[in-house]
């Protein structure tokens, strides 16, 4: 009984009205001491009892209560106190009585969720789900958080284009508090879009304006692909789309007024409809630059801007003209400037004037360089990549050199440099931030392909030998055409300078005896180095001893049997490459060229004079991910010293070398006639010399990315020829005189070919068709091939 009294004394303190307040004196004399009303009304506490508790300790939750032994039992400190166990989320209910002196805290502990258990989901899978949510086993369970985690799985799947998902929650109780949380779904048909409206616009289609957005309409075909469905953050997406589509055209007061999505009944799609007002057509006005730095002279800054009077507007080029300008000052030495581009408008002149103002910063200098990520390549060896040390003036042309050459050490996944302020205001910290990659191998690859049916290659590299930057490889691979055992190893800084210097131990077994009647085996090695000329130019010497034996079959024409035998090949080489692209493993852009020479005959037994040149150019065109490449390629190789060259060292052409073609397919050949008048092929006898080029499109074929499938069109032409007088036979008539043809005719072939990343290793198909060609030639529509990257 005594509780109740208690309890409506409390309400009756809580809700009086302040009608009946004291005057300010007497209320300030009341805070200072309890009147004697309320010391008669109000106990003082002596004991505070727990009851109810099992997991959390009686101490910890009178660690929560503002009533404490000794003091009155002041109603509005117990409300409180109530709250703050609430506020813990520990509790589900939480009750105070008072008995007599004693205070008793009546507690119901939340449960304990033991488990959560998705059901019903087969779209969008458990860890794509668990990841949002934030229920897990051994959280406490409390209502309210399980409704905002079926509020973020309905996000999940609406994002997914599910928008007749349903969740419900369901609980099993288990002992000692626990409960197993089970959230059943019913994920619904994919809710994709039905259709794509523009309104407002003139000057372009909605059938154009529908290849700008990311969002696409649903079609049956799209199976792969997942913007067909709705997704409100993608019309964001889309409409900030449209507006640089616009913007890049003139349109310098595009705007899109609305992207309303309307749910058709059944809620299997949405109608997508963007309201957009073109505005006019601009025409670029006056262009500044504005600068109170002395270093900078605004008419050369003027000059390499994008922008230029009375072009039409392109808005990107007001952004790339920005990034020109910061540039152009991080070049001289100005890590900091801020470049600001005022656009003025004007719409009876249909023009917009831009003034590009640079504000005043210091010439700043390298403080300090700090390298963070590389938690096992040693520091000296991204150092010494470096175009920067301590000390140096900041020159942003310096630190973009840097990156690419930090990147091209093949170390690191990624890898930032970011100018920070330093100790004041002339002085910048560089600070190099690199996440690295696996950089040893171990591989084992089986595979089959067109050419060598099956292949074995097992292969341990490290491309990064202690954290110090060294190759090492070991490789074995073996086939039905051919067997290879090597160990390759470089050292990037030899003798702590920019040379780079390697050896090769080798053997190498190969079977032509499909082609032309031989096999060979070689076995030596190699010495090589490697050093820079200057940026983008490298050169290269490199020394070869190999030992070359030549095994022919029974019945081979005079060119082949005459190379029979074993032969000491002593060669000493050197290589010039000169390499602008902007990737080094996928170029989309630049050139590179290169040049071999290899002299034979300063010792060993065969004297020649091999020389080969590579080129490459690369082009995006209609879109980043499109490349447009011509490349070539040539080759001639003399014998000197009264020697002729033998068959082991000419060069073949076909496969892989010249798509339409087989291994050898083309060049010199030994044929004789039928009775018929028609030529039979017999071996290849190689040619002294080759020239071939390709012209070749490589584009995505619209599956997702991480499938690793490209494709390409293409078109190889080139010719090979010139066999030495020695091994020319000449045609005397009759069907059973054999004769060598020996002409630098033209080939031509066109194809397509599709390239996967897969997991055992890149695979190529290649379906190629021979289009000019001889009749002695040997052709192939289609290949493929696998491979393990090394």
């Amino acid at each position: 009984m005594k509780v109740f009294v208690w309890t409506i004394a409390a309400l009756a303190l809580l809700c009086s009205p302040l009608a009946h307040a004291q005057p300010a004196r007497e209320d300030a004399a009341a805070a200072e001491l309890p009147s004697a009303q309320e010391s008669r009304e109000a106990p003082r506490i002596l004991q505070v009892f727990v009851e109810g508790n099992q997991r959390v300790e009686a101490d910890t939750i009178l660690s929560y209560m503002l009533v404490r032994p000794g003091d009155v039992a002041d109603p509005r400190l117990i409300n409180l106190s109530i709250q703050t166990l609430f506020a813990t989320n520990l509790f589900a209910d939480v009750r105070v009585a008072i008995e007599q002196s004693t205070l008793i805290v009546y507690v119901r502990e939340n449960p304990v969720i033991n488990r959560v258990v998705l059901e019903g989901n087969r779209a969008i899978n458990d860890s794509r789900i668990n990841d949002e949510i934030q229920l897990g086993p051994r959280s406490l369970f409390t209502r309210t958080r399980v409704q905002a985690d079926v509020q973020r799985i309905l996000e999940v799947y609406r994002r997914s284009g599910r928008f007749a998902v349903q969740v419900n929650p369901q609980i099993v109780e288990l002992p000692q508090n626990r409960v197993d949380l089970v959230f059943e779904i019913s994920e619904g048909p994919t809710t994709g879009v039905r259709r794509i409206n523009f309104v407002g616009n003139r000057a372009y289609s909605d059938r154009r304006l529908r290849g700008e957005v990311v969002t696409s309409e649903s079609r049956w075909w799209r199976f792969f692909d997942s913007n067909d469905n709705y997704d409100p953050d993608r019309l964001e997406f889309d409409r900030e789309q449209l507006r640089e589509f616009y913007a890049d055209r003139g349109y310098a007061d595009f705007r899109v007024s609305s992207a309303v999505a309307e749910l058709v009944p059944d809620q299997s799609g949405f109608y997508v409809t963007y309201t957009v007002d073109e505005g006019q057509v601009y025409s670029f006005g006056e262009i500044t630059v504005t600068t109170e730095i002395e270093d900078l002279d605004p008419e050369y800054l003027q000059a390499i801007v994008s922008t230029r009077p009375d072009a039409l507007y392109v808005g990107s080029r007001i952004e790339e003209s920005v990034d020109t300008l910061t540039f152009a000052a991080g070049a001289a030495g100005y890590a900091f400037v801020d470049v600001r581009p005022r656009v003025r408008t004007n719409r009876e002149t249909q023009t917009v004037d831009i003034e590009y103002v640079i504000n005043p910063a210091p010439r700043v200098y390298i403080e300090r360089i700090d390298i963070a990520g590389n938690s096992r390549t040693l520091d000296r060896v991204i150092r010494r990549e470096m175009e920067l040390v301590e000390g140096d003036a900041f020159n942003q042309v310096l630190v973009n050199l840097s990156r690419q050459r930090v990147r091209r050490l093949g170390f690191f996944e990624n890898v930032e440099i970011t100018p920070v302020q330093g100790s004041s205001a002339d002085r910048a910290q560089l600070q190099v931030a690199v996440t690295e990659q696996p950089t040893g191998e171990l591989a084992f690859g089986v595979g089959y392909s067109s050419t060598d049916a099956f292949l074995v290659d097992f292969s341990v590299s490290e491309r990064n030998l202690r954290g110090r930057g060294q190759f090492l490889r070991f490789r074995v691979s073996e086939s039905s055409r051919r067997r290879q055992i090597d160990i390759r190893f470089t050292e990037p800084r030899f003798l702590d300078r920019n040379l780079a210097a390697g050896f090769d131990l080798f053997q190498v077994r190969s079977n032509f005896s499909r082609e032309a009647s031989f096999e060979t085996e070689s076995t030596g090695f190699s010495l090589r180095t490697g050093f820079p000329l200057t940026a983008s130019v490298e050169a290269g010497l490199n020394f070869t001893l190999r030992n070359d034996e030549v095994r022919t079959f029974y019945g081979v024409s005079g060119a082949i049997a005459r190379a029979a035998g074993s032969r000491m090949t002593s060669l000493v080489g050197y290589s010039v490459s000169w390499n602008r692209v902007n990737d080094f493993q996928r170029p989309t852009n630049g050139f590179r060229l290169s040049l071999n020479q290899e002299v034979a005959g300063f010792g060993g037994d065969v004297r020649y004079v091999r020389t080969e040149g590579r080129g490459a150019i690369y082009r995006n065109v209609f879109r980043s991910d499109v490349v447009l490449s011509l490349t070539g390629e040539t080759g001639m190789i003399l014998g000197w010293g009264g020697d002729d060259v033998r068959i082991n060292d000419r060069f073949f052409k076909g496969g892989n070398s010249f798509r339409g073609f087989e291994t050898a397919g083309i060049g010199p050949r030994v044929v004789q006639r039928d009775t018929d008048g028609l030529l039979m092929r017999d071996d290849a006898l190689g040619g002294n010399f080759y020239a071939i080029g390709a012209l070749e499109l490589g584009f995505p074929l619209g599956l997702p990315e991480q499938y690793g499938v490209r494709g390409s069109v293409f078109s190889e032409f080139g010719t090979m020829g010139i066999l030495p007088s020695v091994d020319q036979i000449a045609d005397v008539g009759g069907t059973t005189s054999p004769f060598t043809i020996d002409e630098l005719a033209p080939r031509v072939s066109v194809g397509i070919s599709i390239f996967w990343d897969s997991p055992f290793g890149p695979v190529r198909f290649d379906f190629a068709e021979a289009v000019v060609y001889q009749d002695y030639d040997r052709r192939e529509f289609f290949r493929f091939s696998t491979s393990t990257g090394f």
